[in-house]
């Protein structure tokens, strides 16, 4: 049984590390929301498998889904299933990739890890526990994106306690993994936007998320940028719009069109950026990475393919999504970028390459997830390494 604390874990002496650091495996979940992924997901799942695939090359990755659909999944990846009350066998290629993907028979209402999974904390001795936030669909009763979430909420608890990592309880804390973006060394970078909107913790001053932040994530500094990307839903993730690619540097999202609505979003975010210090006292060094030159929108052949729930957001022909490069996932030996199949893919990756030398630099073609309203950093969590 894994304990669970409502102690800091900053007292304890744990910090969530950068995402470069080594990780044990990747958390993903089966896309088959019909509001989110057209056609109930099947193109998004040959992505999702693809994704799963390249990661698994590298390290574990936990693919979870409901009962229903564990199957479908299992076979998809030619992966096991994990059930605690029944598991199988599913394995028929045993590839060396798929060998190292197993299914978690664990219910949610979508696939976006990073947001309703556990952001992982990790101490000296190697220990790592998960943090179990409050998650209400990016917004709750105020401008939520759906209002059946509560198998989304219970997630990073299910999650941890299946694979056996003790938890904080941040229940009290509405917050989202892509909000938050760490260096590893003492510094996290969030949005204003996002943190502060009014669907999060509105009783809670700037000062008061910080002081949190800070208290969770083992951190000592954050630094607050204005804006994500332009009509992201989440209220402007961090992690659409500025990365760490070690302590010290960061990528940020970058047009140099100052006709587009991103051009002052994102020259606001570049000011508070080279002007801020990290924990360390160091100046940020900023690379900036363009985002798509032809805004990536929603097609009418798409839009015919959702279902939309009652009380769910919906979407229109046309309608502009949030697509940036800077929505990366680094895995161990590897970093995966989308690919809109735009002029600024090829230069994305070139410019991925010289920032992590050491690493294979993956295009993904990632329409499939945009589609559904996030990438593959939204669609990942890590899980470091003890």
């Amino acid at each position: 049984m894994i304990k669970k604390f409502t102690t800091m874990p900053k007292a304890d002496g744990f910090h969530m590390p950068g995402e470069f650091e080594k990780h044990k495996g990747t958390i993903m979940i089966w896309p088959v929301r019909p509001g989110s992924w057209p056609f109930k997901g099947i193109e998004a799942q040959k992505v999702f498998t693809t994704i799963a695939k390249e990661i698994a090359k590298h390290e574990t990755v936990y693919m979870l889904a409901d009962k229903e659909h564990s199957l479908d999944a299992a076979q998809a990846l030619a992966a096991n299933i994990i059930d605690p009350e029944n598991i199988q066998e599913v394995n028929p290629k045993n590839t060396s990739d798929s060998s190292n993907i197993h299914v978690l028979v664990i219910p949610t209402n979508d696939s976006w890890a990073r947001d309703v999974g556990p952001t992982f904390v990790v101490n000296k001795r190697g220990s790592v526990r998960g943090i179990d936030w409050k998650f209400n669909a990016w917004g709750g009763d105020f401008d939520g994106l759906y209002p059946d979430y509560d198998d989304d909420n219970a997630a990073a608890f299910n999650i941890c306690k299946d694979l056996s990592y003790d938890i904080y309880d941040a229940q009290d804390f509405v917050l989202e993994g892509g909000a938050i973006h760490s260096d590893g060394d003492g510094t996290v970078i969030v949005t204003e936007s996002c943190l502060l909107s009014k669907g999060r913790n509105p009783k809670l001053s700037k000062d008061k998320i910080t002081e949190r932040l800070c208290s969770m994530l083992g951190a000592k500094k954050v630094i607050w940028i204005p804006y994500g990307i332009y009509n992201d839903e989440t209220n402007e993730h961090v992690d659409n719009v500025c990365a760490f690619v070690k302590p010290g540097e960061v990528v940020l999202a970058w047009t140099n069109d100052k006709d587009d609505p991103q051009y002052k979003m994102s020259a606001a975010n570049l000011q508070v950026l080279i002007s801020a210090k990290d924990a360390k006292g160091r100046k940020l060094k900023v690379h900036k990475l363009l985002i798509p030159k032809s805004p990536v929108c929603i097609k009418e052949d798409e839009l015919n393919g959702y279902e939309f729930a009652e009380g769910e957001d919906v979407r229109e022909v046309g309608e502009r999504l949030a697509a940036s490069y800077v929505n990366f996932y680094i895995c161990n030996g590897a970093v995966l970028v989308p690919q809109f199949g735009d002029v600024n893919d090829a230069p994305a990756l070139k410019k991925l390459k010289a920032l992590f030398p050491d690493r294979e630099i993956v295009g993904i073609p990632a329409r499939q997830i945009i589609v559904g309203g996030g990438n593959i950093h939204c669609i990942t969590q890590q899980i470091p390494e003890n």
